[in-house]
C-alpha cells in the first residue's frame, strides 16, 4: 500500500462547500455604485462575468478530491527529502561537487516549502481535507515572517484590497513607487538598487513589511497590537537564526579534526547561500505577478460596493503571468498563474493551469487584457517600471 494511503480517503465533494475566498468591498453609503470596470463592461456584462467565473470556481471545487490530497502530500514529501539531502550535502564541504549540490538541494526544498506548500497551504487551500498538518491557521513556514502576519497582511489585506491605494499595502510594499498615482519620495530615486537589494533579503522585508511598522506611527494600530507582532517576529527570527545559523552548523563541530578549522562555517555559508536562492526566487515570482506594466490601481472610493464580477475584474487587471513549463510553475508555486491566483486565491494552486484555459477563452469572450508573459519579459517589464516611476515627475518640480 502506498504511503499516501495511510490517510483516509477523501470523500467525492468534499470541497464542495469549501470557502476561504475574500469578499468584495461594502462602503458606507449603499446607494452607491462602484464605477470599477464600466471602461470595459456594463453592469449587466460585469454580473454575468462574475457569473460565470463563479460557475467556474463551483465546478472546480466540486471535482476537487483524492488526487489533490495525494499530491499536495507527494509534494511534502519530495520537499522534505530535498532537504535532508542538502543538510547531508552542506556537511561535505571537502567534496565540493557535493557541497554545491547539498545548496541546490535545499534551496529546492526552502522553495518548495515556500511556494508550494507553505503560502498555499495558508490560503486553506486545503482546509478542506481536515489534515492538521495542511491547516492553514496552523502552519507555521520555514520563513523568518511569522504566519500570522502574513496571512493577515496578505489573505485579508492584500486579496481583499488588491491594487487600492492605501489599502493595499504590498503596493510597492511601502518602499517602492510602481504607479504613477503614488506620491513620490525621494528615497524613491533608489528604486531599483533597493529593489536589487532586498532580492537578497526578501524574507526580511516580507518580515518588516508585516510588522505595520508604519501604520503604528500613523496611529493605525495600537501600541499593543505592535509590541504582540515584534514579540512574535523577534520569537520567529530567533528560531530561523537558531536553526540555519547556529544549531546545524555547530553539528559540523566533529569535522574540524578532519577538514578544519571552516567546516562549521562552511556549513553556516551554504545555509546562507540557500536562503539567498529562496529569496531571489521568491522576489522575481512575486514582482513579476504584480508590477509589470499595464497592471492597474484603484482607489478605495471607486472599489467601494462592487460587484462580485467588479471584484473578479480588479483582480485580473491588477495580477500579471509568467509562462514556462510545468516544473516551472510548480517552483512558483504555480504562483506564475498570479491571475488565477487571484481569482481563486483558496482553491488548490495546482488547478490554474487547468482554470487558466477556461479563464482566458472567458476573458476572450468579454473583449478583455490576459496579462501574460516568458519570464524574461515580466523581469524586463518590471525593472522599467521600477526605473521609471524612480524620476520625479515633472509636474513636482520647483
Amino acid at each position: 500500500m502506498s504511503r499516501l494511503r495511510r490517510f483516509p480517503l477523501i470523500k467525492p465533494f468534499s470541497a464542495t462547500d469549501h470557502d476561504r475566498a475574500p469578499q468584495p468591498i461594502v462602503g458606507m453609503d449603499t446607494v452607491k455604485r462602484s464605477p470599477i470596470g464600466l471602461e470595459y463592461l456594463s453592469y449587466e456584462q460585469l454580473d454575468a462575468f462574475g457569473a460565470e467565473l463563479d460557475a467556474l470556481r463551483q465546478r472546480v471545487l466540486d471535482d476537487l478530491g483524492q488526487e489533490d490530497a495525494d499530491y499536495i502530500r507527494r509534494v511534502v514529501r519530495v520537499q522534505r527529502v530535498s532537504e535532508v539531502l542538502g543538510r547531508l550535502g552542506i556537511f561535505c564541504p571537502f567534496a565540493w561537487p557535493v557541497f554545491a549540490g547539498g545548496i541546490g538541494a535545499l534551496a529546492l526544498a526552502k522553495i518548495l516549502e515556500n511556494m508550494e506548500i507553505g503560502h498555499n497551504v495558508m490560503h486553506g487551500q486545503y482546509d478542506w481535507m481536515n489534515d492538521p498538518a495542511l491547516d492553514g491557521q496552523r502552519y507555521e513556514w520555514d520563513f523568518v515572517a511569522p504566519s500570522e502576519d502574513w496571512r493577515h497582511g496578505h489573505n485579508f489585506l492584500h486579496h481583499t484590497y488588491t491594487n487600492i491605494h492605501g489599502l493595499d499595502r504590498d503596493i510597492g510594499y511601502s518602499t517602492f513607487r510602481v504607479d504613477a498615482a503614488q506620491p513620490w519620495q525621494p528615497r524613491h530615486r533608489f528604486n531599483v538598487p533597493l529593489a536589487l537589494g532586498l532580492m537578497l533579503i526578501f524574507e526580511f522585508g516580507v518580515l518588516l513589511h508585516g510588522l505595520e511598522r508604519q501604520e503604528y506611527r500613523r496611529g493605525k494600530i495600537s501600541a499593543e497590537v505592535f509590541q504582540v507582532r515584534r514579540n512574535r517576529a523577534l520569537k520567529k527570527i530567533g528560531r530561523q537564526v537558531l536553526k540555519d545559523y547556529v544549531a546545524y552548523p555547530a553539528l559540523a563541530l566533529p569535522l574540524v579534526p578532519f577538514v578544519g578549522w571552516w567546516a562549521p562555517l562552511a556549513v553556516l555559508s551554504g545555509t546562507a547561500v540557500a536562503n539567498v536562492i529562496r529569496n531571489a526566487w521568491a522576489f522575481t515570482v512575486i514582482f513579476c505577478g504584480h508590477f509589470p506594466a499595464e497592471v492597474q490601481t484603484y482607489t478605495r472610493s471607486d472599489a467601494e460596493n462592487e460587484t462580485r464580477g467588479q471584484w473578479y475584474l480588479r483582480q485580473l487587471l491588477g495580477s500579471a503571468n509568467i509562462t514556462g513549463s510545468r516544473l516551472f510553475h510548480v517552483l512558483t508555486g504555480n504562483l506564475s498563474y498570479q491571475i488565477e491566483h487571484h481569482l481563486f486565491p483558496d482553491i488548490p494552486a495546482r488547478r490554474y493551469p487547468q482554470i487558466a484555459a477556461e479563464v482566458r477563452k472567458l476573458i476572450e469572450k468579454y473583449q478583455l487584457r490576459y496579462n501574460t508573459g516568458r519570464l524574461s519579459r515580466q523581469v524586463r517589464s518590471v525593472l522599467h517600471q521600477l526605473a521609471t516611476y524612480s524620476r520625479r515627475p515633472a509636474s513636482d518640480a520647483h
